[in-house]
């Protein structure tokens, strides 16, 4: 069940961060922008599903967690400013990889993909 989970918040979470490139792909259809529409609202909630379930995860493929993890901490960005004693480190971190945005989007979007098979 909690790979289930962590395969939808993969691909949620890939289609988000990886917005740029999938919408140069999609060509005129907006296929995807109309997908990123309807989860916009849902961004911390897919975040924080990516970080958590990938810990319970941890175990099973390092790689795969990583990459969610990193994920995670790309869409809860704007959480940062809430928790006042990480809020620095974690500004940093995210500012970090923030030009990984694109790349680590696909990444969980295929890594979505591959965990269906």
């Amino acid at each position: 069940m909690i790979g289930l989970l962590l395969t939808i918040a993969n691909i949620s979470g890939g289609i988000l961060l990886g917005l740029a490139t999938l919408d140069k792909w999609d060509g005129e259809s907006n296929f995807f922008n109309n997908i990123a529409g309807k989860l916009v609202p849902f961004q911390t909630v897919i975040g924080g599903a990516l970080i958590i379930l990938s810990i319970l995860t941890f175990r099973g493929s390092l790689l795969f967690s990583i990459v969610s993890i990193l994920g995670g901490i790309l869409l809860l960005t704007h959480v940062f400013s809430k928790v006042p004693s990480l809020e620095t480190s974690l500004r940093k971190l995210s500012a970090t990889l923030m030009p990984f945005k694109a790349v680590i989007g696909i990444a969980l979007l295929v890594i979505g993909i591959l965990r269906i098979f």
